[in-house]
């Protein structure tokens, strides 16, 4: 059974996808926020996140993860993979404000081909940019990806490391 949200915000349930390509590259999304994403950096709202998105009722979330799969990148025939990381915490950047609790599974691509025609109408929020990510790339990424310890979890997916349990992600800019 699920814990109660620890704050007011209402409670969001989430599946998140770590994609990666067949040239092990991460797929990410960025967003516009609904805030600043860094107080020390006024005006920068832009963020990158994994796909993926809330539970439909009654839906696992390996389910969503394989719904929004389809929704989000149009890939079809990619397996939902092991559950490898979970957040839990606060999500105010986008327009709406969740107690998140994600899980994120790897799913591993046969292409770098996507079709992101659905992507628009699945999104509250202004979508800004879809890109597949070297590692060098993420590590060198400006913008802020969200949430923290995502990188080193890639890192060590693509070196063929997959944790034993999931491992917990903090995300501090995402609750400022």
């Amino acid at each position: 059974m699920h814990e109660p949200a620890p704050s007011s915000l209402i409670r969001r349930d989430t599946a998140r996808l770590l994609i990666l390509d067949p040239a092990d590259r991460l797929l990410l999304i960025c967003y516009e926020g609904a805030r600043d994403v860094d107080p020390a950096r006024p005006g920068e709202r832009r963020f990158w996140y994994a796909p993926g998105g809330g539970l439909e009722p009654g839906e696992s979330h390996e389910q969503a993860a394989k719904r929004e799969l389809q929704e989000e990148t149009g890939i079809a025939d990619a397996e939902i993979g092991p559950h490898v990381a979970d957040w839990d915490g606060p999500l105010t950047l986008f327009r709406l404000k969740a107690h998140t609790f994600a899980r994120f599974f790897l799913v591993r691509a046969s292409s770098d081909a996507l079709d992101l025609s659905q992507l628009p109408a699945t999104e509250n929020d202004p979508v800004i940019d879809v890109r597949w990510f070297t590692l060098d790339a993420l590590k060198a990424c400006a913008e802020p990806i969200v949430p923290d310890g995502l990188i080193p979890l890639v890192e060590a997916l693509i070196a063929g490391r997959v944790p034993d349990a999931p491992v917990q992600l903090f995300c501090p800019c995402a609750s400022l």
